[in-house]
């Protein structure tokens, strides 16, 4: 079963977040635009050229009004740690959720079992606190922080646009479709 379409589960985790320790909560997503991050560990390899990719684009997020919450199942302590020694994940302003308990890992269904770790799951959750965007990477795949910023505003479009789509290579300002009878075999 997908998750797509599907409301985020109640959860609280402990957070590292611009040199803090926070709570974070399903509350806290309500009436805005979140990005769920998964990665599989911290002081890693791949992970850390994600989180700086995300981070150099983190402003861009913010100005579509969206929040970041990276998560492993590291706990925020060694989130606090790998922040304060990599200057890759330095340059992260976003929460960092520790899952040491695998909860969140097993709501959005990408904890690898066996390695106690997450997959490479991305999750664009709407202000209503459902699940619009999901992607799950191979471990040795890293993730575009562009790319998703692209999905991000054509999930925003069509929220706010009922009745238009957005097809493939969409950016801000290009045509839309509006799917209808005529448009059958046209395309």
């Amino acid at each position: 079963m997908s998750l797509l379409n599907t409301q985020v589960l109640p959860f609280e985790a402990q957070a590292f977040h611009q040199g803090q320790f926070v709570k974070v909560t399903d509350e806290d997503l309500k009436g805005r635009w979140s990005i769920f991050f998964f990665y599989p560990a911290d002081f890693t390899f791949v992970c850390p050229t994600e989180l700086e990719d995300l981070a150099e684009h983190y402003e861009e997020f913010r100005k579509l009004g969206v929040e970041i919450y990276a998560v492993s199942t590291d706990s925020h302590f060694t989130h606090k740690a790998w922040h304060e020694s990599s200057a890759a994940v330095g340059k992260v302003a976003f929460p960092m959720l520790g899952d040491p308990t695998q909860k969140l890992s097993k709501n959005f269904e990408v904890l690898i079992e066996a390695d106690g770790m997450a997959e490479r799951g991305t999750f664009v959750v709407n202000p209503e606190g459902k699940i619009v965007v999901m992607e799950i990477h191979d471990g040795g795949i890293g993730r575009n922080a562009a790319e998703l910023l692209r999905k991000v505003e054509a999930a925003q479009y069509v929220a706010a646009n009922p009745g238009e789509v957005c097809p493939a290579k969409w950016r801000p300002g290009d045509a839309t479709l509006t799917p209808s009878l005529d448009l059958v075999g046209k395309i």
